[in-house]
């Protein structure tokens, strides 16, 4: 659940104040010609999920004042879709426990509230790409259903590729920076998923791509375990100076003592041996002393 924690973050309040900008549709426009409270048009996507009554919206900012309490969320949404089944909102109210449980590290909590807002909204992005990534990290060899998972991992993401442009929702207000960023965050962990995918069924080349890509469409802030997936790929395909080149990039990118921290410097260490010191492009220049020890970090 590494990268659905940035994009859960990143314009989790706007997503939230997008149902709440919503006034009853029948009270102050037709509902095909939605308006913020404002009276602002909505910015360019998907319009926000808008309420159908005063009742309706009243219960839901209720509801959602259990947004800090994930189990919490989970029951004011489930009570709140029961009161309205019909209602738009109900989908803001199973994201906010999505990311509930995301903030807990609850992955199969996450996952179950990723597949209810699924069967609200197919297309959903954010919900595609929290599933998704529960089932790749969360699926080992040994399952019996795991080419199952897998491919229902594997239609999950690509499908949020083909929909991040028109399903994502962004209340009035949003500036096209913040939405080309959210959109490309969401591009690069689809990617990575997809990666992660090709390298368990030992498909390096295709992993390496997927890579490639979720680093070069969000390049500002590169994903320490895809950049390692991506050392790993190249060592598979014995690529080694390639695949050391990217395992120092890992080190540098965590700290040492966490998990994705060892693991990048077991494999820094591993490649280090086989190649006999540090990539060809971090050689030093001629008539120096090579210092074939990796800095500390």
């Amino acid at each position: 659940m590494k990268r659905a924690a940035s994009i859960f973050v990143v314009l989790a309040v706007a997503s939230l104040a997008a149902g709440q900008q919503q006034t009853p549709a029948n009270q102050s426009q037709p509902a095909s010609q939605p308006k913020s409270a404002q009276g602002a048009a909505p910015a360019q996507g998907k319009r926000p999920p808008q309420a159908k009554t005063q009742a309706e919206f009243a219960a839901y900012n209720v509801a959602i004042g259990s947004a800090n309490d994930p189990a919490a969320m989970e029951k004011a949404a489930d009570d709140f879709a029961a009161k309205f089944p019909d209602s738009e909102l109900r989908v803001l109210l199973y994201k906010a426990a999505m990311r509930g449980y995301q903030n807990a590290n609850n992955g199969d909590q996450m996952s179950a509230m990723a597949e209810s807002v699924l069967k609200l909204d197919a297309d959903d992005p954010m919900a595609l790409i929290g599933a998704a990534e529960v089932l790749v990290e969360r699926t080992r060899d040994s399952d019996l259903d795991k080419d199952q998972r897998w491919s229902r991992a594997q239609k999950y993401a690509q499908h949020a590729l083909e929909t991040v442009d028109p399903d994502t929702v962004f209340p009035a207000g949003t500036t096209q920076e913040q939405m080309d960023a959210y959109k490309n965050l969401l591009r690069s962990s689809a990617y990575s998923i997809l990666g992660a995918l090709a390298l368990n069924q030992d498909k390096y080349s295709d992993a390496e791509g997927y890579f490639h890509k979720s680093i070069d469409v969000y390049p500002s802030q590169p994903d320490p375990v895809v950049v390692l997936r991506l050392a790993i790929a190249l060592d598979k395909q014995e690529r080694y100076p390639d695949a050391l080149k990217e395992a120092n990039r890992a080190v540098e990118l965590t700290q040492d003592g966490t998990v994705a921290g060892k693991l990048a410097r077991q494999e820094r260490d591993r490649l280090v041996q086989l190649t006999g010191g540090i990539p060809p492009a971090s050689q030093p220049p001629a008539g120096t002393t090579q210092n074939t020890t990796p800095p500390p970090h």
